[in-house]
């Protein structure tokens, strides 16, 4: 059953853009922070693995060290919270097992039922480690969580601004990040934008529908 309309979907993917400045005195409030929250750890994954950790930024004097490693830009400074995206580093079958049991704890079956997902799964993993493209997948996996990220914050009103221009090496140095199982691959600032940012009320460039999409 459909909860929101066509025309509003339509008109808050129109409204979002990337922002390039935000209004540094509006912050976004703890009940819309936690529904944020909540949208990641929804997000979608290849066989549910979620290999990633998310690491939101709130404490300014952190995101005052952030524009210097983000080439510049100032939204990591700006923004109400900054969203690190990290990828779990050597992921492994041993992380499919912790899945499998969190699969089983939810929907109340053994985990013995689900062994033949388990194995198919693990096998995944373990040809993705062995040949060396386990770490590429993670991230690619990040990116579908950055864009329910982004989509959630736009169906909440929330201004949002997704980077791949950082340093992910001193975001992980900056978060304490450096000798854990995690690293930070992508960042998404989110907030409000400041009323002069003249990129607000600049029409989007796209291709059109029909150059774009075909039906078959």
């Amino acid at each position: 059953m459909s909860t929101i309309s066509s025309t509003d979907l339509l008109e808050q993917l129109k409204w979002r853009y990337a922002v390039k400045e935000f209004d540094s005195r509006k912050e976004i409030p703890e009940e819309l922070v936690s529904a944020l929250e909540d949208s990641l750890v929804l997000t979608p994954s290849s066989f549910g693995l979620q290999p990633w950790k998310f690491y939101l930024i709130e404490d300014q004097a952190i995101k005052d060290q952030l524009p210097e490693i983000s080439w510049n830009q100032p939204q990591p400074r700006d923004c109400s919270h900054m969203v690190a995206l990290a990828i779990k580093r050597n992921f492994a079958e041993a992380d499919v097992s912790n899945f499998i049991d969190c699969l089983a704890a939810s929907r109340n079956v053994s985990v013995e039922s689900l062994e033949g997902y388990k194995q198919f799964a693990g096998g995944f993993v373990a040809q993705g480690v062995s040949e060396g493209w386990i770490e590429h997948w993670s991230t690619h996996q990040v990116y579908i969580a950055i864009g329910q990220l982004m989509s959630s914050a736009a169906l909440l009103g929330i201004d949002a601004c997704p980077m791949e221009g950082i340093q992910a090496d001193k975001y992980d140095e900056i978060l304490g990040l450096n000798g854990t199982d995690y690293h930070v691959v992508l960042g998404c600032a989110l907030g409000y934008r400041a009323e002069s940012d003249k990129y607000a009320t600049m029409n989007k460039a796209r291709f059109r529908k029909e150059e774009m999409i075909e039906r078959r």
